[in-house]
């Protein structure tokens, strides 16, 4: 009896545990919604993509904060994504949550970065878009597939137009 009492009080504060990381994504979710503007949603025509890139969307972030995550309206999660530059923005294509436009003039810097929310390599293999929303600044990042395509992204936003 005293195994099946010990188990159950195990098992609560689990649950329990479970239930204040819950309320505190939630509660950061709604403290959020407040000071971080809704993401642009893609254009209905984008035109042609420039270039594509897959991988893992890791985050976005406040600028220079790599473990505030912003996880208001579905930002904060992390999974299969596309990204697509096309000569006015980039569209941040995410398989199975909320998908995002950066427009191009938003755009203040991009770069490779070793971490950024949790998810920390030992080479920089995570391309990192800064950019600006209504005066607010986030970094978004994604680890390719591709290593090797990261120099035509910086190259394309840096060389393309001034950031």
């Amino acid at each position: 009896m005293e195994r099946v009492a010990l188990t159950l009080l195990v098992l609560a504060v689990f649950v329990l545990c479970l239930y204040g990381m819950w309320r505190g994504w939630r509660r950061q979710a709604r403290a959020q919604s407040v000071r971080i503007p809704p993401f642009p949603s893609v254009p209905a025509d984008p035109g042609e993509p420039v270039l594509r890139t897959r991988g893992i969307y890791v985050a976005t972030t406040r600028a220079g904060h790599w473990q505030d995550r912003v996880v208001t309206r579905g930002a904060g999660l992390r999974g299969p994504a596309e990204l697509r530059l096309y000569p006015d923005g980039i569209e941040v294509d995410r398989r199975g949550a909320p998908g995002f436009w950066i427009p191009r003039d938003s755009v203040i810097d991009i770069g490779r970065a070793k971490g950024m929310a949790g998810k920390v390599m030992g080479t920089e293999s995570l391309l990192v878009v800064t950019w600006r929303l209504d005066g607010v600044e986030l970094d978004t990042g994604l680890r390719g597939d591709d290593l090797a395509a990261y120099p035509r992204w910086i190259e394309q936003l840096k060389g393309g137009a001034p950031l």
